[in-house]
């Protein structure tokens, strides 16, 4: 069946925040005496909401993180996207061409992705199609936050293109019965050894996108 809607990831996707993300996170979490390094942040973290880092965190150091963390690390986190956050190169081009519905599905907070996406000028192309984690019971790799976006705009699960970065967010667009392809064209992602699932399709490059959409028709 031909693709009837997009579902973009957006940290990593739309925008390239991550290597941000990590620099910011590894530097706050140090600060409590928890060091880790970026691999660790990308096979752990990247793609997560924060309460399931957090959880993470927990497990894997056998602390918790002071009352204060996440708002502290989240406001940082801004203050630097305001002077150092960009698209991923060539995502506006192509958004200007697709005839087919789209929207934003993320683990980010509501507040982080909206002003990510008006940092980015992004905001004009999504308007309020923007759902994120705090909408669902079940954040990724669970397929709710997929499936609740496509509710959304009216879509047929099986019929949705989902565009993500993260293992998680391919697991929960598999979870969800949708089409997935892996951009691997972030910062974060370009120039390293990518554990990946051969059946999942990757591009680095968003002028190719309408040719890999062409292999679902």
């Amino acid at each position: 069946m031909p693709i009837e809607a997009i579902i973009f990831d957006c940290d990593g996707v739309l925008i390239d925040s991550e290597v941000l993300s990590a620099r910011i996170l590894t530097a706050a979490l140090s600060a409590q005496g928890i060091e880790i390094d970026f691999d660790h942040f990308c096979v752990h973290f990247l793609g997560r909401s924060f309460p399931t880092v957090a959880a993470e965190i927990r497990r894997t150091f056998a602390v918790d993180l002071p009352q204060g963390f996440e708002a502290s690390y989240r406001a940082d986190l801004l203050r630097v996207f305001e002077s150092e956050l960009h698209s991923t190169p060539g995502i506006g081009a192509v958004l200007k061409t697709l005839a087919q519905p789209y929207c934003v599905a993320t683990s980010s907070s509501p507040e982080r992705v909206g002003r990510s996406l008006a940092l980015t000028g992004l905001d004009l192309f999504f308007g309020d199609r923007v759902y994120t984690a705090s909408e669902v019971k079940r954040g990724k790799p669970a397929p709710d936050l997929f499936l609740h976006a496509a509710r959304k705009i009216s879509a047929n699960p099986q019929q949705c293109l989902v565009i993500e970065d993260s293992l998680p967010g391919i697991a929960a667009a598999q979870a969800a019965g949708m089409h997935v392809l892996r951009y691997t064209g972030g910062a974060h992602l370009r120039g390293r050894h990518l554990k990946h699932d051969p059946s999942v399709r990757s591009f680095d490059n968003w002028a190719d996108l309408p040719l890999w959409m062409a292999e679902f028709a």
